[in-house]
């Protein structure tokens, strides 16, 4: 029997509109709070990632810091340049990337991709799908996805949607 394995997508929290260059944009104080808030809710759901995937830009940095405080997780992501402007297949080539003893993975990017990624990633089954609307994908939510095989398979309808949360004070 093939273990389950669980891949959370998480959109970066709010974030200041203005900084030097786009990749520079920092939480706001309400981005801080709600990622916060986020994490203690994915602590509440029982996950606790082996490996965390985290966008290179500030707002995603900060997002993992204030997630990983709210949960009570101490686990160094992997911060991965690529993540800031891919697509969701190029999300998925990351995934695959992940070693086979990996239970959860936590990924935590930018919109559109989060987006398209849950949308992609979604069979139809799960008690959460039909809760995130084509097209949208808040700041600060989460999408919890139950995985059937390796890794290394994670393909389009391979997740079953059990959890979608906005993270907010």
């Amino acid at each position: 029997m093939e273990k389950q394995r669980r891949l959370v997508v998480v959109r970066h929290a709010k974030a200041e509109q203005l900084a030097p260059s786009d990749v520079e944009r920092v939480l706001s104080e309400r981005g801080r709070a709600d990622g916060h808030a986020l994490g203690r809710w994915l602590a509440e759901q029982g996950i606790a990632p082996d490996i965390a995937y985290v966008s290179y830009a500030a707002r995603t940095r900060e997002t993992w810091d204030v997630l990983s405080a709210g949960a009570g997780w101490d686990l160094a992501p992997t911060v991965d340049g690529s993540l800031y402007g891919t697509d969701e297949d190029g999300v998925l080539e990351l995934v695959h990337t992940t070693p086979a003893e990996a239970a959860t993975v936590v990924v935590v990017g930018h919109n559109p991709t989060m987006a398209m990624l849950v949308q992609l990633l979604d069979d139809g089954e799960g008690e959460a799908s039909g809760v995130v609307e084509l097209g949208t994908f808040p700041t600060g939510a989460a999408a919890v996805f139950e995985i059937a095989g390796p890794w290394e398979d994670v393909a389009a309808m391979a997740g079953r949607l059990v959890a979608f949360e906005v993270g907010r004070v």
